[in-house]
């Protein structure tokens, strides 16, 4: 789900996948690209929010191939909905065979909620989001229906 997000709203956070972060067959443990991408997830919302934001849920996470040591990762994380105190972000993940022309691939995806929190440990207010380009907008709505999904059945 690749989109063309305000880079405003948007961070990119690249690394080169090493021999600590991998199991023994060369494979990079799950939970160091989502450690990764909650890094990157947390980051934008800080930025967007400025204030301390704290990951609440982690939804759809979605590991859609093996990752190797020597990759380059890249997540880009964009925020695509904002509460009152809350986001939400979407996280997209490419991994790159640095020595292959065949350039990068789909590899994970997830959506994170994420809340500002205040110093005194309260979820505090974060600005209103208004979505611009037809993405924004689409993904705004998308996520907002979501939300009020899990409103409705709770």
């Amino acid at each position: 789900m690749k989109s063309k997000i305000d880079v405003r709203n948007q961070l990119v956070l690249s690394q080169i996948m090493l021999p600590a972060q991998a199991n023994v067959a060369g494979n990079v443990h799950g939970g160091e690209i989502m450690k990764m991408m909650d890094a990157a997830a947390a980051a934008v919302a800080q930025r967007y929010a400025k204030g301390n934001c704290v990951t609440a849920r982690v939804d759809e996470l979605e590991f859609h191939l093996p990752i190797f040591i020597g990759a380059l990762v890249t997540c880009t994380a964009s925020i695509i909905y904002v509460g009152r105190t809350s986001m939400e972000v979407h996280v997209y993940v490419e991994a790159e065979d640095l020595e292959s022309s065949s350039g990068p691939e789909k590899a994970l995806s997830a959506q994170f909620t994420i809340v500002c929190v205040g110093k005194n440990g309260r979820p505090q207010p974060i600005p209103p989001y208004t979505p611009e380009t037809e993405d924004e907008i689409r993904l705004y709505e998308e996520a907002k229906a979501k939300r009020e999904k899990a409103k409705s059945n709770k």
